[in-house]
């Protein structure tokens, strides 16, 4: 089948929760093999547990996916336990703890939002694609966000390192569009996760519902939602999909 991924190899970066875990069980399903990493040893154990529950094929890798040498740990740990490196989502991503405009903004605070955001997705395909050059191409996903695209109020790193991602997911379609690695982006809007729940709307009253009237379907988004769009993006139904940036954001950008 087209939409089926049975015994490609992939990575998926940020599996501990929210679309990383969503995404790690519907690849499982789909028969793929995965390669899984998160900072959170805990949780990403639990997606793990879940994955093996469902009869899929799982190992986990806990680190900070913005050092390049745990970056090649990983593409490293998908050859050797599969044999290949075939499709990846990298998905890992933080929202900034500080809400606040350019001139009031900290360089620290910049800089780890850049680092997470965007340099690991850089470090991700770099050593992804030098993967996937040995056994003859394969597929990238990236997480973006309608902020890539769009803007919010007092968010300028999280906009960037998004706006980011699609330049660099461009970039590297065009690159490789002739060694059959093709190369897109998703752009969620906001989506029920736990780093949403406890990372947005518990530190700003009143932003749930601000940010509820931004998107006309009139809900937030699943995390399966767009684990669904990563998958049909990693499979040969979108054999002929590369440098694209993909909104799941119910409408969000359509205002």
């Amino acid at each position: 089948m087209e939409g089926s991924l049975t015994n490609r190899s992939v990575i998926i970066t940020g599996a501990a929760g929210g679309i990383g875990r969503a995404a790690a069980l519907l690849f499982a399903k789909a028969g793929a093999r995965l390669t899984l990493t998160d900072r959170d040893a805990a949780r990403g154990q639990e997606t793990i547990d879940q994955v093996m529950r469902a009869s899929g094929s799982a190992h986990f890798l806990s680190g900070d996916i913005s050092s390049e040498p745990f970056v090649e740990k990983v593409v490293n740990s998908a050859v050797e336990s599969f044999g290949r490196l075939d499709c990846a989502f990298n998905n890992a991503g933080i929202i900034s703890d500080l809400s606040e405009p350019v001139g009031n903004f900290s360089l620290a605070e910049w800089e780890r939002v850049i680092r997470i955001n965007l340099t690991s997705i850089f470090l991700c395909m770099k050593h992804e694609v030098r993967a996937m050059l040995q056994t003859g191409g394969g597929a990238i996903v990236n997480t973006s966000s309608a902020l890539g695209q769009v803007a919010q109020y007092n968010m300028p790193a999280y906009c960037a390192s998004k706006a980011g991602i699609l330049g660099l997911t461009r970039a590297t379609a065009l690159d490789y569009a002739t060694k059959n690695i093709r190369v897109n982006a998703i752009m969620p809007g906001v989506i029920e996760t736990p780093m949403t729940r406890e990372g947005v709307f518990v530190k700003v009253p009143g932003l749930e519902e601000i940010l509820l009237a931004q998107h006309p379907i009139g809900r937030f988004g699943r995390p399966a939602e767009v684990a669904n769009v990563a998958l049909f993006l990693c499979s040969d139904a979108a054999s002929y999909v590369t440098g694209h940036a993909l909104a799941v954001d119910g409408a969000n950008m359509a205002i």
